[in-house]
């Protein structure tokens, strides 16, 4: 009798959609890295960056929780539509903003579509894949998204450079239009894109799943730990992610055309060996990718912060990119274990809810220590922070066997389990912190 032939790792709706993915952060590439700069362009100073990024962080919580439950209500790719025209929106208003105070309303777009679209495109991932296979598909979306990085970063730095920030923001949001077209057709089209019944939006349902992800938050287990270990990366990387572009350019005096081939180097360097980050994920454990990534990352940043000369400004994003590469895939096949599959969007979008509360004041701090004492006593914070963590790292997060238990019974029981495991959840940004997957 022939062999049933063995299902592809990535099914066709994960495909389409990750072509809008990559449509769409190649301009979220594009500008990301140098956003910082285009708001002291239109007027600000570095105080009011602080600010400005601080303000910009609450948007973020008025619709996390939202997203992420509508997602699990209503369907995947009904939410990503949602979120992309909002998102659309948001790049218009940074186009032909006038002054710096004008991007916050930008801020409120882009934020609606990191909450809806990041949410829902990780949770459609993780339902599309099996639990032995689960770190290396999300290693293999991993690595061919991260071609937006290769492409985004240069081109956002060369044209910004030679033609302005105003004509970069217009190319990129062509491109994000481009991915909104796509992703109003599945919604609109496909009849069945995803596998598990929807119970569909209602004030009962939400309560039900706060509820529910509230139990597990205070249940000391493995829940309990991603949370704690994700407040501690998201207060101290808030503190620096904005300022690392006025650094670099400001202090050491890279051109932005510099700064987007740095990035450059990073995402290839991730794209390259995020699938062997996967397998390492699938075959050694979680800990054992997050543990080595976290000492890449750390290394890069040490780096960074000692040395003048670019090629080893180029050394460290390669370290960085390596270190994304480990992280990455463990982070997301961790996550996806110990949350049930009927409440992962209402979990991603609580805990940067929760987390960000906690490190709303953050920017503003990390620019009164840039003020207050050097340029780079910031940046010194969140490396710390890692090195304290990776002990904890090592010791809390391991997962038990599944011993074939069906995809959902562990994480259905994970808050039970002796070991509690976790670490950072936070959507992927320009930040220097571990990317987990595209997030417009």
């Amino acid at each position: 009798m022939a062999e049933a032939k063995k299902a592809p790792l990535l099914s066709n709706t994960v495909i389409v959609l990750l072509i809008s993915m990559i449509a769409a952060n190649i301009g979220g590439q594009m500008y990301g890295p140098l956003l910082p700069l285009y708001v002291q362009q239109l007027g600000a100073n570095i105080g009011q960056i602080g600010l400005f990024f601080t303000i910009g962080m609450i948007a973020p919580l008025l619709f996390q929780i939202l997203g992420g439950w509508f997602s699990d209500a209503v369907g995947r790719v009904q939410a990503m539509a949602i979120g992309s025209l909002a998102g659309l929106a948001g790049y218009i208003v940074f186009t032909i903003a006038p002054s710096w105070g004008w991007l916050l309303i930008a801020m409120v777009g882009m934020s609606m579509a990191t909450s809806f679209v990041g949410p829902s495109f990780q949770a459609l991932v993780a339902e599309e894949s099996t639990e032995e296979t689960r770190g290396r598909v999300f290693g293999l979306v991993q690595s061919a998204f991260l071609v937006v990085g290769v492409i985004g970063a240069p081109l956002g730095g060369f044209i910004s450079d030679q033609w302005g920030f105003r004509w970069m923001f217009a190319l990129a949001s062509g491109l994000y239009a481009v991915a909104t077209v796509i992703r109003l057709f599945m919604a609109r089209r496909l009849k069945v894109v995803e596998a598990v019944p929807r119970a569909g939006a209602s004030f009962g349902g939400l309560k039900s799943s706060l509820a529910a992800i509230i139990a597990l938050l205070v249940g000391g287990g493995v829940v309990t730990w991603i949370f704690l270990s994700d407040g501690v990366g998201d207060v101290t990387f808030s503190m620096v992610g904005n300022l690392f572009p006025l650094y670099f350019n400001n202090i050491i005096g890279l051109s932005k055309t510099q700064l987007g081939f740095l990035g450059a180097v990073a995402s290839l360097a991730t794209m390259l060996l995020t699938t062997l980050g996967g397998m390492l994920s699938d075959r050694a454990g979680e800990r054992v990718g997050i543990v080595l990534g976290n000492l890449l990352i750390g290394a890069a940043i040490l780096v960074m912060l000692n040395v003048s000369a670019y090629p080893l400004f180029i050394l460290a994003w390669g370290l960085l990119g390596m270190g994304q590469a480990l992280t990455g895939p463990a982070y997301s096949s961790l996550i996806s274990k110990v949350i049930p599959n009927h409440l992962r969007g209402t979990a991603f979008g609580f805990f940067s809810t929760s987390v960000g509360v906690i490190s709303l004041p953050s920017p503003y701090i990390g620019t009164w220590l840039w003020q207050t004492f050097n340029p780079r006593v910031p940046f010194y914070v969140p490396l710390v922070a890692m090195t304290l963590m990776l002990p904890v790292t090592w010791i809390k997060f391991k997962l038990p066997k599944p011993n074939g238990q069906p995809n959902g019974q562990l994480a259905e029981s994970s808050q039970h389990i002796g070991q509690p495991t976790g670490q950072p959840t936070g959507q992927p940004t320009a930040e220097l912190k571990p990317e987990h997957l595209p997030v417009e």
